[in-house]
């Protein structure tokens, strides 16, 4: 199932309207439904919102499938094997140079990140520092925390998140 697809049907399980999850993330309705008919990507800072707004783990809109933004540079791989009912979730994620800086968010949770190459800045309540490779961090995910690449090259890092 791809992105937009998960998107409307937790949106309609939540008995939200495109209108409600607009105005609650400060996207726009017509964009929210050309992401939900997969007719545009969204970026990882929309995606963010969007899953506060629905009161549910990003890492969710990740599972059974692999997403290359089109308009982002960042790739996820889901690492779960489709095991249903995990009380937490798997992500290879790889983040193209000098990317996805945004502001810190919270959600439910917790989060583990080991980086395998590269070097990913992370931002937990305003403190900044850098993970190198083979270095980790784990937090509780309602901390406000962010992270992106500041670096030359591309990171890649495991991303393991509770729902």
């Amino acid at each position: 199932m791809m992105i937009g697809e998960k998107l409307r049907k937790i949106r309609k399980m939540k008995k939200m309207t495109l209108k409600d999850l607009s105005e609650q993330t400060g996207v726009s309705i017509s964009f929210l439904s050309q992401v939900e008919r997969n007719k545009c990507s969204v970026t990882l800072e929309s995606l963010r919102k969007i899953s506060d707004a629905l009161n549910v783990n990003p890492s969710l809109f990740f599972s059974d499938t692999n997403y290359q933004a089109k308009s982002f540079p960042f790739f996820y791989k889901d690492l779960s094997n489709n095991v249903q009912g995990a009380s937490f979730h798997p992500i290879l994620a790889t983040l193209k140079p000098k990317e996805n800086k945004g502001n810190e968010f919270s959600h439910y949770g917790h989060e583990f990140i080991y980086v395998l190459s590269g070097v990913l800045t992370v931002s937990l309540e305003g403190n900044v520092f850098e993970l190198r490779n083979g270095e980790s961090i784990m937090f509780e995910s309602s901390r406000n925390h962010y992270w992106w690449n500041d670096g030359e090259e591309d990171v890649q890092f495991l991303l393991v998140s509770t729902l």
